[in-house]
């Protein structure tokens, strides 16, 4: 397993956006800097905020792409090609519809489900195979509301679930990190 190199929080930029549930990425990204004392600094060469440091015997680089959602690949891409990283050493921390809000899974590759960031990131990459930690936010259940429902503040109750998922994955992002995917996922699956 190789380890993770690039840790990219999904969101949108903008205070009107911070605590919206298309924000989850920002959010975990914004906690794991805190506990790891990095502190992200504007980086116009690659469209967003970003930090590095060194975290467990590698060197990371943690991104929030500062492009808005729809084009959140522009940013990874620039990224991981000025540092030559490949698609399997990146992680990328999005808000998943098909997840309850509590849950966190983690995995590699797999389709966008219709979710603009990964889609992005995608098409950028030339490959779905980067891994993903995916926060549940839960689904409005009519379709024609997602935009809507992405765009809004969680209810307290669901915004102490997805914190509550938020502190498990940040409890083996060590792991993650270290390439132990599987003891990532045992670990992080069976709560």
């Amino acid at each position: 397993m190789s380890s993770i190199r690039l840790i990219v929080g999904l969101g949108n930029p903008g205070r009107e956006y911070e605590t919206t549930r298309h924000n989850a990425g920002f959010w975990w990204v914004d906690e794991f800097a805190h506990s790891q004392n990095l502190s992200f600094r504007s980086e116009a060469k690659f469209h967003g905020l970003a930090a590095r440091g060194q975290l467990h015997g590698n060197e990371v680089f943690l991104l929030k792409p500062q492009t808005f959602m729809n084009v959140s690949g522009r940013a990874v891409g620039a990224l991981a090609q000025f540092y030559k990283i490949a698609p399997a050493e990146i992680l990328v921390v999005h808000d998943e519809l098909d997840l309850p809000p509590g849950s966190a899974k983690l995995k590699l590759g797999g389709g966008h489900g219709g979710h603009n960031g990964l889609k992005d990131i995608i098409a950028q990459l030339g490959t779905k195979d980067f891994w993903r930690l995916r926060l549940g936010i839960g689904h409005p259940g009519e379709r024609s509301e997602v935009s809507n429902f992405v765009l809004h503040d969680p209810r307290r109750e669901e915004r102490e679930l997805i914190e509550e998922a938020m502190r498990r994955a940040l409890d083996v992002a060590h792991l993650v990190i270290e390439g132990k995917t599987e003891a990532a996922m045992l670990k992080l699956h069976s709560n």
